[in-house]
């Protein structure tokens, strides 16, 4: 049996309740969920020029499908707590909204 890798799919949501279309799927392939959500920050600083005001990181297991997201679902940091050179429009999905999977 081969071990469980993880992807990183890139998602560009629009405004309100628009769903999030995966634009990209990143090349580099994680051994676990905590290593690539740990590489989020970077990985997004590297889509930068997509045409979407969030851009999100989502790990999932290789070969599983997209989950499906609205723009409204997705939880934008607070504020303070961006580092200076990432943007805002980039959103972290390492911890799902209560009562959402």
């Amino acid at each position: 049996m081969e071990p469980l890798m993880f992807v990183m799919a890139i998602l560009g949501c629009g405004e309100s309740d628009a769903t999030c279309q995966e634009v990209r799927v990143a090349q580099v392939r994680y051994h676990n969920q905590a290593e690539c959500l740990a590489a989020t920050g970077a990985e997004l600083l590297r889509h930068e020029d997509l045409p979407y005001p969030t851009i999100v990181a989502q790990c999932r297991p290789a070969g599983a499908a997209a989950q499906t997201l609205r723009g409204s679902e997705v939880m934008m940091p607070e504020a303070g707590t961006l580092q200076a050179e990432r943007p805002a429009r980039f959103a972290d999905m390492g911890t799902p909204r209560p009562g959402r999977r």
